[in-house]
């Protein structure tokens, strides 16, 4: 396993240079100048002489190569460089609010893989009867449902028709800043189920599929030829071989929960990154935009690193120099 993580840290450094490299071709080919952005309006006067010096002050100017090996070399000093949006460091404007992501994103996917886990296997218990199909059929309906929807049928069902959660930020309609445990678990409970229902049909899916093919292989027949109770067949046979195509599906389902984040924090008013992400790609934020890409492509690899370790812990067969 070690030699598993050290081969994927390496690999890790050429993909988030060629990341950051495309982020900055990108941001090449768009017609916005981030210099008039920074200036604003009010700076419609302002002479081409002033422009240049600010642009090669904002490390503007030159080719999108230049700009890249410029940002990459001080991101490798530590140094990610000023926010033109928000008039902040980079490294700031990320550590203010990327706790409130990691916080909303762990809590909403532990949530998906527990509760998804338990419907698939009861469902997968009972194949073909009512509680499969109603849960099979609900499956379906949500992996449809884009994650921005279900938040605003949440607002509207929770938090104006019923009012029992309030409908997004972080603290009170009083303004006041000093954020509590429970103040913190109303204001958290209604975002983090929208997201975790956006990530659950899928793990909900891949447990029944699983576990039902489990039920079908000879260990687990054997199991109830020897007369093991269904409870310890199910759970100490089935599951277990069942469970390893999931734990594949939690590496791959990370970006779509970052995309799916993203949407939530938005419509929710959460203070994660999702404000920074915008504000930074409307006023074309290269230094905020490129730090961001990297911290997502870094969620990416570290999900696919972790679900690649729980399967060499689940099924000792697999040989981690193949990885």
């Amino acid at each position: 396993m070690a030699r598993l993580v050290g081969r994927r840290l390496l690999a890790a450094v050429p993909v988030l240079a060629l990341v950051t490299l495309g982020m900055f071709a990108v941001a090449a080919a768009s017609p916005f100048d981030p210099v008039r952005r920074y200036i604003g309006d009010g700076g419609a006067g302002t002479s081409q002489e002033t422009l240049d010096a600010l642009r090669r002050n904002l490390s503007a100017d030159g080719t999108f190569v230049e700009q890249w090996w410029t940002w990459l070399r001080s991101a490798a000093a530590g140094d990610l460089g000023q926010s033109l949006a928000l008039r902040q460091p980079v490294g700031q404007v990320i550590g203010e609010r990327v706790g409130w992501s990691l916080l909303l994103c762990s809590v909403a996917f532990v949530v998906a893989v527990l509760l998804g886990t338990s419907l698939g296997v009861l469902a997968a218990r009972r194949a073909g009867g009512a509680f499969d199909r109603v849960v099979t059929a609900l499956s379906y309906t949500l992996q449809a449902a884009p994650p921005f929807w279900l938040a605003l049928l949440a607002i509207w069902l929770f938090a104006l028709r019923l009012d029992v959660l309030p409908a997004g930020g972080l603290t009170g309609s009083g303004g006041g800043s000093a954020v509590d445990a429970g103040s913190l678990v109303r204001h958290l409970t209604l975002p983090a189920a929208v997201l975790a229902v956006s990530q659950l049909p899928w793990f909900v899916l891949y447990t029944r599929q699983g576990v039902l093919d489990a039920l079908g292989e000879d260990p687990v027949r054997g199991a109830r030829a020897r007369g093991l109770s269904e409870r310890t067949v199910l759970i100490g046979h089935a599951l277990r071989s069942g469970l390893l195509p999931v734990l594949t599906l939690i590496g791959t389902r990370v970006p779509e929960l970052i995309t799916g984040a993203l949407l939530v924090e938005t419509v929710f008013s959460w203070p994660g990154i999702a404000s920074a992400t915008v504000r930074a790609a409307t006023a074309t934020d290269f230094p905020l935009l490129a730090a961001l890409t990297v911290l997502s492509a870094l969620a990416v690899l570290a999900g696919n690193l972790i679900a690649d370790l729980l399967y060499g812990l689940a099924d000792p067969r697999v040989d981690h120099d193949e990885m």
